[in-house]
């Protein structure tokens, strides 16, 4: 059963933190292109699907720690430190995309047919279209790297008994 776990815990996080990574990289830059050709529908297009995958993974996503609780308590290994510091970072990286990564681009997308001024979060001042992207790509980049310290440290599992 173990195996079993582990398996669908691996695949779901293939699946869907994936996605949201890399389609959440790729929201700043293609928001400044639709900001840069007002008219462009294309480039507008896009900005909305690479918003719509990240919201619809990052629900998908919810099955990655499911399934790894699942599986540590299989292995009896859920009062490990290296455990609780990825289960730290999970919940870290879950809450930076639910409350940054994802309202500052429904902000942009809001803005992307605008005036150009960006009202990203409630209670924040409004700044330009690429002062918002450059700081939605900081914020991004922060996510990315709290799910591959996360990955790197699955891999690793400090103190673990099978050599890796």
């Amino acid at each position: 059963m173990t195996k079993f776990l582990l398996a669908v815990h691996v695949i779901a996080a293939i699946v869907a933190v994936g996605p949201v990574t890399v389609a959440a990289s790729m929201f700043p830059p293609a928001a400044r292109r639709a900001f840069g050709a007002p008219g462009d529908a294309g480039a507008l297009a896009t900005t909305r699907l690479l918003h719509r995958i990240c919201r619809v993974y990052a629900v998908v996503g919810v099955a990655v720690p499911v399934f790894g609780f699942a599986t540590a308590s299989n292995m009896g290994v859920l009062g490990d430190t290296w455990l609780i510091v990825s289960i730290v970072l999970t919940a870290l990286a879950a809450g930076v995309l639910a409350l940054l990564v994802l309202p500052r681009q429904s902000a942009v997308l809001e803005t992307a047919e605008g005036d150009g001024v960006v009202e990203e979060v409630p209670g924040e001042r409004a700044t330009s279209a690429r002062a918002a992207t450059v700081r939605l790509a900081m914020v991004t980049g922060i996510f990315n790297l709290l799910w591959a310290t996360v990955t790197v440290l699955m891999i690793i599992r400090p103190g673990s008994t099978t050599g890796a």
